[in-house]
């Protein structure tokens, strides 16, 4: 199912400091990926395959803050980018960054909504 969100993006001016602020206060279980300068968090119970094993329920992950990342991002699964970012152009969003591969997971893109929200975008490989 695409449209739902998927992930949450929380960004950092001490990426360090947040991983500890958040592995303290509320028991996320933290896995830094520095090969893509990225720290996953898990909220809640995952598989092998580190998938949420809890339906509805979503992990995330923490990042340097700048730009366009500079405040929370709710990241939403389609299974096009190029197509949802002409539809969003088309709705009155606007494109901040297309698509662009993230290791050999997938692809992700951020736009803006007519509100000037900044939203992710996810795609499966």
């Amino acid at each position: 199912m695409t449209g739902r969100v998927v992930h949450f993006e929380l960004p950092a001016d001490d990426v360090e400091r947040a991983r500890g602020f958040y592995r303290d206060v509320f028991s996320w279980v933290i896995n830094p990926m520095p090969e893509l300068d990225y720290t996953i968090v898990h909220t809640t119970p995952t598989d092998a395959d580190g998938m949420t094993t809890e339906p509805g329920a979503i992990n995330g992950g923490i990042c340097k803050r700048e730009s366009p990342v500079t405040g929370p991002v709710i990241t939403i699964d389609v299974s096009d980018i190029d197509a949802t970012l002409t539809q969003i152009e088309r709705a009155g969003g606007k494109t901040v960054s297309g698509k662009e591969p993230v290791g050999d997971m997938g692809f992700a893109a951020y736009f803006n909504d007519p509100d000037g929200n900044l939203v992710g975008l996810w795609q499966n490989p």
